[in-house]
């Protein structure tokens, strides 16, 4: 006998009540833990891998490739223009996570989602960055995004969906970061 999958908003939903359930049944299951590694180029081009992870209690082995992302700044920062900024970097996590996050979300909730895209913008004051104004921030002042959906869902139930996504926490909430350097 054949079956189809029950996919909506390209989310295979049966999988992902599978997921919930040994979730519920096992939170350890719920444990990851990403990475990046990180190498500077030159001026402010680095390159950063990803492969490992940890998650569903042991670490992946699925990954074939290493991904990899350039970033750099444009000329007028005194960069080559090698790849995006740091700070648009966070923009294109943070877009395509809210996006994720109410896909899915929505597709658990039997919510069809026919396009969604989706606009960031971040401000910068560079006195922070340049240590001119110890009153201004080094990072954005804020971020506006406008995510576009075509869905029968209300705006208020996209939103809260799409409130899940983990850099949006990471993002909107204080987020421990410890720094150790290690001289060679």
């Amino acid at each position: 006998m054949i079956t189809t999958a029950n996919v909506k908003n390209g989310v295979n939903v049966d999988q992902l009540v599978e997921t919930i359930g040994a979730v519920q049944s096992n939170p350890e299951l719920a444990k990851f833990e990403f990475r990046a590694k990180n190498n500077w180029i030159n001026g402010g081009h680095c390159v950063s891998s990803i492969k490992s992870f940890y998650g569903v209690g042991a670490e992946d082995e699925s990954r074939q490739e290493t991904f990899t992302m350039e970033s750099s700044h444009p000329h007028v920062l005194l960069g080559q223009d090698e790849g995006a900024t740091p700070p648009e970097i966070v923009l294109h996590a943070l877009g395509s996570c809210l996006t994720a996050a109410m896909t899915y979300h929505a597709a658990a909730n039997g919510i069809d989602i026919q396009s969604a895209q989706s606009s960031l913008d971040g401000g910068v004051d560079l006195q922070g960055f340049l240590g001119l104004d110890a009153e201004v921030r080094k990072g954005f002042d804020g971020i506006k995004v406008k995510l576009k959906v075509k869905s029968d869902a209300s705006v208020e139930q996209l939103e809260n969906l799409a409130k899940f996504s983990p850099v949006f926490d990471i993002i909107t909430n204080p987020t421990p970061v410890a720094i150790e350097i290690v001289k060679q």
